[in-house]
């Protein structure tokens, strides 16, 4: 490595001593005139040795910019022609007029003498535009217009350009002109003036030691060698690393929130469930809509789950088809087939009913029920429904999931409860709004005043678990759950001002905007 390193210094600086024989041959030259002279493969290439020389304080350079004109194809074709085309084809036109297919085998006859016979498709594209300033065209027959003389201004400029790209001497108004006939091309070009400096050289002084080595720590070199400035000025290298996504971020933020209220996490790292544990534990009946396949995805391989606690089942079996717990039940035949039936979870309710019935099992072991402690519990995952894909929808999407196990709860406590959390994320405006939903009992839709739009925004689902869910787990009569759920998607587009959902996930969003989006804090979002 060594040796590798000492090769490419030498011949570095083997370089850069060519570099300053030519600008000590002239007393000021350019960037582009050292690139041209020594033959440099680019402009930046020549530009990094003349920095290194300015580093050096051999040289100073001043960066300067002017636009360069460049002869679209267009402008070739006139230059071959000698004549802009739409006064080559004009002189074609005789006095009684011509039809449009004559006149292009006119052309095409006339470029022979060219040896551009090849080029009359494009010469006649090219003149048709202009064409109207000097004849009529009639039901596709050309005659000359009365009174009109074709001059040719532009041609003259051409040769101008072409000569002289740099130092043509046209006005704005004639650039303006040339670029709307898309017979030039402008481009800004960034160069750098060179001076020589009072200590300029042709030779490279020695810049020192560019690190310092084990070898002159043990002999002691290091107090006598001479080291190569450093330059603490100079920008350090890009910082390449993971970012976290849009939802991401705020899904943590979420998080802190629940954290905060005192919330625990509940473990959501299954994507697939049985129907059991998605629906039939929560008393939502086998018919249901939201089971059909168009609804929900359901399993090939697997098809069905394993097993299903069996005493905990037939409760499940009797409340759907007799009833119980205040409730006269659905009263249709309960398939134990269709419970087994494995899908990717709608919901992470299917998780809070599985969590729900182990806390039930251990109530139940408890010796003593004053042992049981209020508990809340989060998640916020991923699950799939069978949606029909457009700017605010995708099969699949994070639902935010909170819940309250207390004795005793009531509609007041979860309209508190749910006044403080949403107060926390930026929503101090709320309204609830009655709703259905199998497995609660009452319900609410809880909408958000959204101050950009102007308007009341649902946000949420709200509801207590029903006894006809709760009890045959196992829960006491007195013991109360508050559940609510939202979305992770809808509050990121909102807080991120994304309109379409494919721009914030998917393959066609850009990783630059990964990269660049801020952190949200929901706490000032007001």
């Amino acid at each position: 490595w060594i040796k590798r390193e000492k090769k490419k210094n030498k011949m570095s600086k083997e370089l850069k001593e060519k570099v300053l024989e030519f600008i000590s041959k002239s007393e000021t030259t350019t960037s582009e005139k050292v690139q041209e002279g020594l033959e440099f493969k680019t402009h930046q290439e020549a530009v990094g040795i003349l920095n290194s020389l300015a580093y050096l304080e051999l040289i100073t350079l001043k960066k300067q910019n002017y636009e360069k004109i460049t002869l679209s194809d267009n402008a070739m074709i006139t230059l071959k022609l000698g004549v802009l085309p739409e006064i080559y084809v004009y002189e074609l036109v005789p006095e009684g007029g011509i039809s449009l297919d004559d006149i292009k085998v006119a052309l095409a006859k006339k470029l022979e003498e060219k040896n551009m016979e090849n080029e009359a498709d494009r010469v006649m594209k090219i003149a048709f535009g202009q064409l109207r300033s000097y004849v009529k065209n009639a039901n596709k027959f050309l005659t000359r217009l009365e009174g009109v003389e074709a001059k040719d201004e532009v041609t003259p400029i051409l040769k101008k350009i072409q000569e002289n790209p740099i130092e043509h001497g046209l006005d704005k108004k004639q650039v303006t002109t040339m670029k709307k006939r898309r017979l030039i091309n402008v481009s800004k070009v960034t160069y750098y003036a060179i001076e020589k400096t009072k200590d300029f050289q042709t030779t490279v002084p020695d810049e020192g030691a560019v690190d310092l080595t084990m070898e002159m720590l043990a002999d002691g070199s290091w107090k006598t060698s001479k080291f190569k400035k450093m330059n603490v000025k100079t920008d350090g290298k890009g910082v390449v690393g993971g970012y976290l996504h849009p939802l991401l971020k705020v899904r943590e933020e979420f998080k802190r929130v629940f954290v905060e209220l005192g919330f625990q996490e509940m473990k959501t790292n299954r994507f697939v469930e049985s129907s059991f544990w998605n629906f039939d534990a929560l008393y939502q009946p086998q018919q249901h809509p939201a089971r059909d396949a168009h609804d929900t995805f359901f399993m090939k391989e697997p098809q069905f789950c394993r097993e299903i606690p069996q005493e905990y089942m037939e409760r499940v079996k009797k409340t759907h088809e007799q009833g119980g717990y205040g409730s006269i039940g659905y009263r249709y035949s309960w398939d134990i087939n269709e419970a087994k039936k494995n899908i990717l979870r709608t919901h992470t309710t299917a998780v809070s009913s599985k969590l729900l019935r182990q806390l039930a099992v251990e109530l139940e072991q408890m010796k003593n029920e004053k042992e049981f402690k209020p508990r809340k519990f989060f998640s916020i995952d991923r699950v799939f429904r069978n949606e029909t894909m457009d700017k605010t929808h995708l099969c699949e999407f994070h639902q935010m999931e909170g819940m309250v196990i207390d004795r005793n709860l009531s509609l007041g406590d979860m309209i508190g409860l749910f006044s403080d959390f949403f107060e926390r994320i930026g929503i101090t405006q709320l309204r609830f709004k009655p709703a259905f939903n199998p497995y609660t009992e009452p319900s609410m839709e809880i909408f958000g005043f959204h101050p950009q739009l102007k308007k009341w925004t649902e946000i949420g689902n709200s509801g207590m678990f029903r006894p006809e869910m709760l009890e045959p787990m196992g829960l006491p009569k007195d013991i109360t759950v508050l559940a609510w759920g939202l979305g992770l998607e809808r509050p990121t587009m909102i807080l991120y001002n994304i309109d379409n959902i494919q721009k914030l996930v998917g393959s066609t969003v850009p990783l630059k905007d990964t990269r660049s989006n801020p952190i949200v804090n929901l706490s000032k979002k007001k």
